[in-house]
């Protein structure tokens, strides 16, 4: 018996609204079936306008994946659909992925030495409605890094140092410039997973 068969109640697989493989695997590596649609949003707009109402930039992470939960949802009758998000903040400012490998290296820059929160947000949606949400947070202080050392990681890590907020997977080379490290392991990849597993069990879609 596999594990999706012990473990998934719905009567068809996740949908994933993300395009990330990281939150995928996430999912599959807990048992879970998974279908990925990637979104039409704009993200920018969404936090430009929830910043504008004077709301602290950790609560960008949960608007968005309420607006992406509820793009895909109507497509889609009488599935599940999981979206999620991520915010970081260092300093009361909020970060994003980096256009390229000459922004990475200037955003590290500006995270070495201090600390700043991931806070990762998930909403659950059916038929336009939604019908779960939960979020989690995580502090990581990076250690203080030099330009050249900065430049060498970026160059190592390629693409990987531009496909996710704060210009570093914790899961790969990005683990070597932090000093200390306070979360669940799940949320710092983009997806809380316990928090998400719990809100799965009240509505009786895992066992």
């Amino acid at each position: 018996m596999t594990g999706q068969a012990i473990f998934w109640r719905g009567d068809a697989p996740l949908i994933l609204a993300s395009g990330s493989a990281t939150r995928r695997q996430l999912l599959e590596a807990a048992g879970l079936p998974v279908e990925a649609i990637r979104p039409d949003v704009d993200e920018r707009t969404i936090e430009a306008d929830f910043l504008a109402m004077g709301r602290l930039p950790a609560g960008v992470a949960a608007a968005l994946a309420d607006a992406k939960a509820q793009s895909v949802s109507p497509q889609h009758p009488g599935r599940i659909i999981l979206a999620a998000d991520q915010m970081l903040v260092c300093e009361g400012r909020p970060f994003h992925k980096p256009e390229g490998t000459v922004a990475a290296e200037r955003q590290i820059a500006m995270l070495a030495g201090r600390k700043h929160e991931l806070t990762s947000a998930f909403t659950l949606a059916r038929d336009g409605e939604i019908i779960g949400r939960g979020t989690s947070s995580a502090v990581l202080v990076m250690r203080p890094l030099t330009s050249d050392f900065i430049s060498d990681y970026v160059a190592l890590a390629g693409e990987a140092a531009t496909t996710s907020v704060g210009g570093y997977q914790l899961e790969g080379l990005g683990i070597h410039l932090f000093e200390t490290i306070e979360g669940d392991h799940s949320t710092i990849l983009g997806l809380p997973m316990l928090s998400l597993l719990a809100t799965l069990r009240e509505l009786d879609l895992v066992a």
